[in-house]
């Protein structure tokens, strides 16, 4: 098995600092439209709607600000990421009843459930579980900085 790296797996392309969307449907088209533009979609509406429907069955808002919607679906190309760092906090389904300020979309091809690419996005909710990583990240400044502080805290958890 080919051992893949954080940093192969997120994009900075496919991250947003101080996005403006006003509620959850604005962050996940905003996310979902990038994805597609950066060729992770195959389609954005498949995703979307798959994105929804995992909603409807549980909280992804995690506490701490945090949210981590996904959807495993045929509309995705290539298991990833995205990621929003919005401007002002928004209304979320959450754990802590807290309002989200960061969002990391998992997008997941359906044939991807025991991969590599699966394993990776675990290490992501593992630092997620981090709470001075949260607080970093609320920090970030710009994509960057972001990219940096995800791909530098993957030693920790490896």
């Amino acid at each position: 098995m080919t051992t893949l790296s954080l940093d192969q797996l997120i994009d900075k392309d496919i991250m947003v600092v101080n996005s403006t969307a006003r509620n959850k449907q604005e962050v996940l088209e905003e996310l979902g439209r990038l994805l597609e533009a950066k060729g992770y979609l195959k389609d954005v509406d498949t995703f979307i709607e798959d994105v929804y429907l995992r909603e409807s069955e549980g909280i992804t808002g995690i506490g701490g600000g945090v949210a981590i919607p996904h959807g495993k679906s045929k509309g995705v190309k290539q298991t990833t990421v995205a990621i929003a760092k919005l401007a002002h906090p928004i209304e979320w389904e959450t754990l802590d009843e807290e309002k989200v300020s960061v969002v990391f979309l998992f997008a997941v091809r359906d044939v991807d459930a025991n991969t590599t690419h699966i394993l990776l996005l675990q290490q992501v909710a593992i630092l997620l579980a981090d709470d001075s990583f949260i607080q970093a990240v609320q920090e970030a400044k710009s994509v960057d900085e972001l990219y940096q502080l995800i791909v530098s805290h993957q030693a920790n958890i490896q």
